[in-house]
Parts: C-alpha cells; structure tokens; sequence
C-alpha cells in the first residue's frame, strides 16, 4: 500500500483550526497509509498520550517548532526512507515545503502541501512571495481553502503551480454538530433559558470581530430587551472585551465563558439562536480570515449565520441561504441583521435548515478525505 509521510508543526494534542484538519483528514485515510513526523509541543504527557491512541505512527522531532533547516529535512528523509513513504504531505505548505526537493531526492514521489490563510498573507510580501514560488515549484499539487486565498496564492507560485492547486477546505462532523448537541443543557447552565441567544465561538483576538458585536449590543437590546450575546473562547483580546462591554453599558447581557473543552464546542454553538462572527481583516491584508469553519460548524448545527467579509470567510456562507455576509467592521450593519434573525423564527429556521442541508452535500469530513486520498495517489478525480 502506497505509504505518505506528514511532516507539521500543526499536530493535536496542541489545539487550534489546523491541527483539527491535519488530524481529521489523517485518520480517515486507509489503514496502514500514514505515518505523522511532528514538532514537540510543551505538555509532555499529553503528547505521549495522544501519540499511544493514533492508528498511525507519530514521530516527534525535539524542537517545538518544525523549521526546513538541514537538521530537520535530513530527518525528514530517515523517516520517509525508514518507513517507506512514497508520499509526503506537508501539513502546511509555507515553510515546510521548502524541504521538497530534498525530500524527492530521499525517494519521495509526490508532494503535497496543504495551505492555510497565512500562505494568502505570503503573497503580499516581496520575500515570501519568492518562498511560496519555490514551494510551489517543488510540490506537484498545493490545495486551497476557497477562492479568496486560490487566487492569492496563485499570482505568487507563477502558472504552471498555479494550475496544479486543488480545493481541499478543511470539513465539518456533522454526527457531532447537528440541531440536537447538547444546547438546552449550556442554556440552562448559564441561565439563559428563554432568552434569544447570539453566539460566537472563536479564538479572542481582534480580526474575529466580538469587539463588532459588542458595539452592535446596544441597537440589538433596543429591538430585543431581552438578548443576550454568548462569547465562546479564550484569547488575548478577552480583557479588553470586558472593559468595552461594560463601557457600552451592556455587561449584564452579554456573556463570556472562557475557554471551553473542545468536545463542548458543538454544544456551545447549539445554545444559540443566531451565530455571528463578523470577522475583518487587518494588517493591510496580512490578518486575514482563511475561511471560517466556525459558520460551517454553526450550519451543521442548524443555526443561522452572520460572517464578516474577511477573506474566505464568504466561502463558508452562501448569502441569503445560510446567512448573511457583512462589512467585518460595520457595528450598524451587524446590528441590523441581527435584529432581523432575533425578530424572525421562520427566517431562521429556513436559514438553518439550508445550512445543516449544505454541510452534509459538502462539507462532511469524510467526502473531503476521500477527495484528499485521491491527491496523495495521484487520482485527482477521486
């Protein structure tokens, strides 16, 4: 059996939107097919845990940070001629891809690189520019969120990589997020019975957009006294979210949880009524959303979804059907839509009907991973 060597820095049980696709697409590849080369990450224990329970092998390399120096490709091309890899798939194609030709001299036969949002950021400057040109010179196939970073990505690598990219977007659990996941019971948790809900369930950093949704709670409270916004997750802008929640008078309805256990996530986004993430882009382009899973996750749970106009963050909303899609930085143009979904139940039925509909005609893992098994082999129609 054709054997394929992942080589990331982007590996659970470190988390985050691309160890879940790494991982996700790996173990539903055929039994016996994939070997995991992999930085180290800080919890020792945890990784040696996670390592035991894989289908798969795990290598760890001792740095925490995978770079394409020699000493990282010389043991790159051990494992890929130790284990007889006649594949190798890098987890994310900038920088590891830059190992490529070195890795085809070692014996592999094809190439792979999967990109992300941040390869889009690459192709604004005139050094990573030239980088992503090599990567993709020396790969046979870069894949592509959506059309946003395609087409970025593709201006860089010059025609001829150009035409070899493939679409692979990251998928959706559609038996863990779906309409019965576990929402009532976060409701009645955090006593929100009875009320209509917004929920966000991101990482806390800025391009996300709570700010946005927070200055937008007044005008939705004007119209829906009784709304309250649910902000999921943990990061660095947490504080200052606080601080403007209470500043826009708003603190008693609008909700922080914190972090929450990845196995929680789908019950969070069912305690909505409504998800919102009005996400922006910032940076002059290089903060840039790749593609938005969360809206995807949010469909899949029959929610509506409200997404800001940051990258490929419209590629996971298909406008009018599954949601809405608005100026990220706009507090008026979020407000008003909301306004609109909390006031209207058949809308948001409909919406939410449509999207979890969408998610299992295309978004399920398990379609995405056949489509990924068939760029390993070389049968791209598959």
């Amino acid at each position: 059996m054709p054997k394929t060597l992942i080589v990331t820095n982007d590996f659970p049980p470190r988390q985050g939107g691309i160890q879940q696709f790494i991982h996700n697409m790996a173990v539903r590849q055929p039994a016996g097919s994939i070997v995991v080369y992999a930085s180290s990450w800080r919890d020792g224990a945890a990784v040696a845990a996670f390592d035991a329970e894989q289908p798969f092998p795990v290598v760890r390399d001792r740095s925490t940070m995978l770079l394409p120096t020699p000493r990282v490709t010389r043991r790159a091309a051990e494992i890929l001629r130790a284990e007889g890899c006649d594949t190798v798939w890098f987890g994310a194609a900038a920088p590891l891809g830059l190992m490529a030709p070195q890795l085809r001299r070692a014996g592999a036969g094809r190439l792979l690189g999967m990109t992300h949002g941040h390869e889009a950021a690459w192709a604004q400057l005139p050094a990573a520019r030239q980088l992503l040109r090599r990567i993709g010179e020396g790969t046979d196939t870069l894949t592509y969120l959506g059309e946003y970073t395609r087409a970025r990505i593709a201006a860089a690598v010059g025609p001829g990589p150009a035409a070899r990219m493939a679409h692979l977007p990251p998928g959706v659990d559609e038996k863990a997020f779906h309409p019965g996941s576990g929402g009532a019971e976060v409701r009645a948790r955090l006593g929100l019975t009875d009320r209509p809900v917004v929920v966000c369930v991101s990482r806390v950093v800025p391009r996300k957009g709570q700010d946005t949704l927070i200055e937008a709670w007044p005008a939705v409270l004007r119209a829906h006294p009784q709304a309250v916004l649910l902000v999921v997750g943990g990061g660095p802008y947490l504080p200052q979210l606080h601080k403007l929640a209470r500043a826009r008078g708003v603190a008693g309805s609008v909700v922080f949880t914190g972090p929450v256990p990845w196995a929680e996530l789908a019950a969070h986004h069912g305690a909505g009524d409504v998800f919102a993430m009005p996400c922006r882009t910032r940076r002059g382009g290089l903060d840039v959303e790749g593609l938005g899973i969360v809206y995807l996750e949010a469909s899949a749970t029959g929610l509506p979804v409200l997404a800001g106009d940051s990258g490929g963050a419209p590629d996971a909303v298909l406008e009018g059907e599954t949601g809405y899609v608005v100026p990220g930085g706009s507090a008026g143009a979020v407000a008003e839509k909301l306004i609109l979904l909390l006031g209207d139940e058949a809308l948001r039925r409909r919406l939410g009907a449509n999207g979890r509909r969408w998610v299992e005609q295309a978004w399920r893992w398990d379609l995405l991973a056949e489509r990924l098994t068939g760029l390993l082999t070389g049968d791209r129609a598959a």
